[in-house]
């Protein structure tokens, strides 16, 4: 689906001579319910520029989406939708088939949604790919984890300041990546990060990111979220882990974009097996 869209009041505006393209307007909706005795799905909806894979899982590994953008990449005023969901019992994993490129803007922000649903599932994962956004483009993305009973979440991401293959930084344009956390209605987390006007010194300093290449974030949100905080911190190397009311929040910042993606990936898989007992291995697309 596809709608004419106006730049937003926050971005920059369009040069003179440029004309409005017609912006790709998204979405693809996943959810899983427990059937005999299985993960199975329950629902799907999905509309261009998103498409939903369900690849083979290895064994023992839960039931498993990827969402895939076939537009190749995200452009100023193209928004995206994902709403994730998953009842009692389940065990599922989400994830996305490779990095999403966040291109340069000239007027619009982009904009993705991120809605994770969990009534009383025993684990379900949101663990997309990188975002990289390349220099002078414009974010502004929002994730919420609406959790009910004793749902158990782990949901992550991390944003790539740059095409650093290219030696390239993420020095102007704009991101505001928001998160909520929601225990039975109640906001129980929220948190923000907002780069505007001189990006690249924002990330060169020393008190924010200290010229970090990129940054992870992980979210794991469950009944014995405090009683994982060591193994977290034990798992996690060069980073931080805090929780508070239940909201165990890791943090990874790094130099070089891919031994973070690295990183990320190996406190995962581990992660992962020591709370839940999956097997320590990541998604294919993810070893790719």
């Amino acid at each position: 689906m596809y709608a004419d869209i106006s730049p937003s009041e926050n971005a920059a505006p369009v040069p003179a001579g440029v004309p409005l393209r017609r912006w790709a307007d998204g979405a693809a909706e996943v959810r899983f319910a427990l059937i005999g005795g299985e993960t199975r799905l329950r629902h799907l909806y999905q509309s261009d520029p998103c498409r939903v894979l369900f690849p083979r899982q290895a064994a023992g590994a839960p039931k498993e989406a990827v969402i895939v953008t076939t537009s190749g990449g995200v452009v100023g005023g193209d928004r995206l939708r994902f709403e994730i969901g998953a009842t009692a019992g389940c065990v599922a994993t989400v994830t996305t088939q490779a990095a999403e490129k966040i291109y340069r803007a000239a007027g619009a922000n982009s904009e993705i949604d991120v809605t994770v649903s969990a009534q009383n599932c025993e684990f379900l994962e949101w663990m997309p790919q990188e975002t990289i956004l390349f220099d002078g483009a414009r974010l502004r993305r929002r994730t919420q984890l609406e959790l009910h009973g004793t749902a158990r979440v782990l949901a992550g991401e991390i944003v790539v300041f740059g095409r650093r293959a290219r030696d390239e930084k993420f020095t102007y344009g704009f991101l505001h990546d928001d998160w909520r956390v929601f225990q039975d209605g109640r906001l129980v987390w929220a948190d923000a990060m907002h780069l505007n006007g001189d990006i690249g010194a924002g990330i060169a300093n020393v008190h924010a990111f200290d010229g970090a290449a990129a940054v992870a974030t992980a979210v794991y949100c469950a009944p014995d979220a405090a009683a994982c905080l060591e193994a977290a911190r034990d798992l996690i190397g060069p980073g931080g882990a805090s929780c508070v009311d239940g909201i165990l929040v890791v943090r990874l910042v790094n130099a070089d974009a891919a031994a973070l993606r690295a990183d990320f990936a190996q406190f995962w898989k581990m992660f992962r097996y020591e709370t839940a007992g999956l097997p320590a291995i990541l998604p294919r697309v993810w070893e790719v």
